[in-house]
């Protein structure tokens, strides 16, 4: 397992994922951005979004229950830990082997959403460790804007 945490002056347009404005069509069609609102509610509508492009990339049903497991903890970390804007990010290797979700988020919040604040200590916390048992890799790179971007990698069955 790969866990890395990188700082840059780039903002998330520059991250590992890139935008979509500067991309052919093909590699539209393996790199697609969900933005999303920074509610609660977030979480499975990134789940439903991740679904269908999924499906439409073929992927393996075991490599997708993984994909969408990291798609819902990433999401929720964003919301629960962080400010808006809010977004997911999915891309498919060239080879169609390996896929990286990012969530990008406005960084740090002040204080913790209020699902965090209303739990006890044992009821959250583990999302990352989620994470890290069904990721090949996974990190965070924070810019000096404040925004960040946290990613995983998972190789296809």
């Amino acid at each position: 397992m790969t866990v890395t945490t990188h700082s840059s002056t780039a903002g998330p347009g520059g991250s590992m994922l890139g935008g979509l404005a500067d991309q052919s069509a093909v590699e539209a069609r393996r790199d697609v951005t969900e933005v999303l609102e920074h509610r609660p509610e977030a979480a499975a509508t990134a789940r439903h979004f991740a679904r269908d492009v999924l499906a439409d990339w073929q992927v393996d049903s075991d490599t997708a229950a993984g994909v969408m497991l990291v798609v819902s903890e990433l999401v929720t970390n964003a919301v629960e830990h962080a400010e808006p804007p809010l977004a997911l990010q999915m891309r498919r290797d060239l080879d169609g082997d390996g896929l990286w979700i990012a969530v990008s988020d406005g960084g740090a919040a002040e204080h913790d959403g209020a699902w965090t604040t209303s739990c006890e200590d044992d009821e959250h916390g583990r999302g990352l460790t989620i994470v890290d048992s069904l990721a090949d890799a996974h990190g965070s790179d924070h810019y000096r804007n404040g925004t960040a971007v946290h990613w995983a990698f998972l190789h296809s069955a």
